[in-house]
């Protein structure tokens, strides 16, 4: 995730990343350049006294409209999608440090500290990789024997989820933690399974192909027609123009394209890197004493 100071605006007028759209679009702004440069130059030579023409320009601006409404529709759609996976990751943040301070303040061995200090971050760091289909069991604090065990396990995040609670059942049968203290932790940990759960939906469910496929063939017909309708009035300065209207909504499906699965790891997905490493401090902060 890009970090950045949103009151600068003026400075990123002028500022380039190699997530920005120009530098994706490039070659498809020349082809429509060529494209509308075609039209234009047959509509000049063969067509420039149709009156037909001269009231196309009305039609397409009322096309115009209903396409912007079709974006809208997209972006919030894709922003709402982001949001939502940004939420999680913050009930995520939130009761991976309530469960230990919970853990904390029920549970006395030292052993039963450590072993939650590893676990609680550890279904973080299982669960960013898990959105991103692989999760990296190096970056995971693990004994050999867990290693061996998570490592045939197609749902990791899961299986760090049952070796806390099975480590909980053991706490309640060795009477370190009480049946409403097990009730009270099991909250959080509950939490966890409806967190990921969420967040795969989101991950899993794209907008509908046919919605998607539509509205790119919408904007490349829209786009590559514009020359017959405003050609009689603005001649080859049709082409650049034709460029500039394709850019802006070729760019707005795109980036509702990359934020619709904020968990990669694309320059405007969610920071669940940092947001991990942040689980991880401060849940040994607390359990580590």
């Amino acid at each position: 995730m890009i970090q950045y100071n949103p009151k600068g605006w003026f400075r990123q007028v002028y500022r380039f990343h190699k997530s920005d759209t120009f530098i994706i679009l490039w070659k498809e702004l020349v082809i429509i350049g060529l494209l509308t440069w075609g039209i234009s130059w047959l509509e000049i030579k063969y067509f420039s006294e149709s009156e037909v023409l001269d009231n196309l320009g009305v039609i397409y601006s009322l096309i115009g409209f209903v396409l912007s409404l079709l974006l809208v529709f997209r972006t919030n759609t894709a922003y709402d999608r982001w949001w939502e996976g940004r939420k999680k990751w913050g009930s995520l943040v939130n009761d991976s440090r309530n469960l230990a301070l919970k853990i904390n303040s029920m549970i006395g061995p030292k052993a039963d500290l450590e072993f939650f200090g590893r676990m609680i971050p550890n279904y973080a760091f299982a669960m960013k990789e898990h959105l991103r289909d692989g999760v990296v069991i190096e970056e995971l604090k693990l004994t050999e024997e867990e290693r061996n065990e998570i490592s045939k396990i197609e749902h990791k995040p899961s299986y760090v989820a049952m070796k806390m609670y099975e480590r909980l059942d053991d706490l309640k049968k060795r009477k370190e933690i009480t049946q409403e203290e097990f009730l009270s932790i099991d909250k959080n940990l509950l939490s966890f399974s409806d967190i990921i759960g969420a967040c795969e939906r989101i991950k899993k469910t794209p907008i509908p192909f046919s919605y998607s496929m539509f509205l790119k063939k919408f904007i490349f017909i829209y786009v590559v027609t514009l020359p017959i309708a405003f050609i009689t009035s603005l001649g080859y300065y049709t082409i650049p123009i034709a460029m500039f209207v394709f850019y802006v909504l070729v760019s707005i499906e795109i980036l509702a394209e990359e934020i619709e699965d904020p968990f990669g790891r694309d320059a405007n997905d969610l920071d669940t890197d940092g947001i991990s490493i942040t689980i991880r401090s401060n849940v040994q902060e607390i359990l580590n004493k």
